[in-house]
């Protein structure tokens, strides 16, 4: 947040006095008086910048979510770690032929990663491929580029989640074995508003405080929650039994299926602040989510 400064008036007034001395007697000039001699002023101390520590993280559980060029052997990845969030690391030589590096940092594939450094984009130092997952393949691939998409640009980075990214490891493992992959979307787009801070229990409307009734119609209000709908709203209108089956993870309805994925869409954009996701539109064409 930025402190504007505001700068203060300051008026000063002076006073003048007018002595009036009377005459005296004439007196032998003495020589003037000599100027005590100062003090030497004692020397400033030097504020010295406390200098940042170094930042270690050694064996962390992560996932590459992007990565780019960096100079001529090397990459920028960012990563999405279980402890520390989202974090911005260079991989130095990386694009080299040989370099250990190389094979490891492939994305939806669980890592051991190791980092320092004390600026925003710390230095890789070592990343161990750990195994346990199966790859995505066809329409999967693409979901896990939607879902990598979404934490890179709904995330802070260093901003630890371990609960979500528990949640995205089983998401993969879930598109990795075929599951139904609009329902496990909207499972995770679920969870991750949740889990961000900016959604909240929306089984629950914000004006009675009671549980909503299945047979109601309601409106999510991005930032105030569920509440009755309007002839005026714009916004999706859902029944309360989606709502009620979206909080039981319970997505067997097609109704619940068709009703929720109107809401996560429109939820998504408000939170995005109108960023594009490229990955959704050709999921959008491909698969109809």
């Amino acid at each position: 947040m930025t402190t504007m400064l505001t700068e203060s008036q300051l008026a000063s007034q002076a006073d003048t006095a007018v002595t009036a001395v009377a005459p005296v007697a004439p007196v032998t000039p003495q020589a003037p008086a000599k100027a005590p001699a100062r003090k030497p002023a004692a020397p400033r101390a030097r504020s010295r910048a406390v200098p940042e520590k170094e930042h270690k993280v050694l064996a962390q559980p992560g996932f590459v979510l992007h990565s780019y060029p960096y100079k001529e052997t090397s990459l920028i990845i960012d990563v999405f770690s279980r402890d520390h969030g989202r974090v911005a690391l260079v991989a130095k030589g990386a694009k080299r032929p040989h370099s250990k590096l190389r094979g490891a940092l492939q994305t939806f594939q669980p890592l051991s990663l190791s980092w320092s450094g004390k600026s925003e984009v710390r230095t890789l130092t070592d990343a161990e491929w750990v195994g346990g997952l199966l790859p995505l393949e066809k329409s999967a691939l693409l979901c896990g580029f939607y879902l990598n998409e979404l934490l890179v640009k709904l995330l802070a980075r260093e901003d630890a989640h371990p609960a979500l990214f528990d949640h995205y490891v089983a998401t993969l493992n879930k598109l990795a074995h075929g599951e139904n992959a609009p329902i496990v979307l909207r499972q995770f787009e679920r969870i991750l508003l949740r889990q961000t801070g900016v959604a909240g229990n929306w089984s629950h409307c914000v004006s009675s405080g009671k549980t909503v009734q299945a047979d109601g119609i309601y409106v999510v209000d991005p930032e105030q929650g569920t509440r009755p709908e309007r002839i005026s709203d714009r916004a999706p209108k859902v029944s309360g039994k989606t709502l009620l089956d979206m909080e039981r993870e319970d997505y067997s309805d097609p109704t619940t299926q068709l009703q929720s994925k109107f809401l996560m869409r429109y939820l998504l954009a408000h939170h995005l602040g109108g960023a594009q996701l490229n990955t959704r539109q050709i999921l959008i064409d491909l698969m109809q989510l």
